[in-house]
């Protein structure tokens, strides 16, 4: 099992249930592919660097996982369809 961080920006325009729906989906994902969630951070709304789809604000999440090595493509997958989410990026973590 390697270690992963999962970072995810959702839409500010989501109300508090939504967002905790959709924060489900994902942590969802990670569960459904063999994975096991170590941390989660969630940092609230936050200014973005740059305007994303003329949205300047986003609701910021890191997750922390544990999973195997083919879990985060597929994970990938069903974030890249998820069209409340601004952008994710998965990286390794290096023991």
């Amino acid at each position: 099992m390697n270690k992963y961080e999962l970072t995810v920006v959702f839409n500010p325009s989501l109300d508090e249930n939504a967002l905790k729906a959709e924060f489900e989906k994902v942590t969802a994902y990670i569960s459904r592919f063999g994975g096991t969630v170590d941390k989660v951070d969630e940092l609230g709304k936050r200014r973005l660097a740059y305007e994303i789809q003329k949205v300047k604000d986003g609701f910021y999440y890191y997750i922390t996982f544990s999973s195997p090595s083919d879990a985060p493509a597929e994970i990938e997958a069903r974030l890249r369809i998820m069209e409340t989410l601004l952008r994710f990026l998965i990286i390794r973590i290096d023991a």
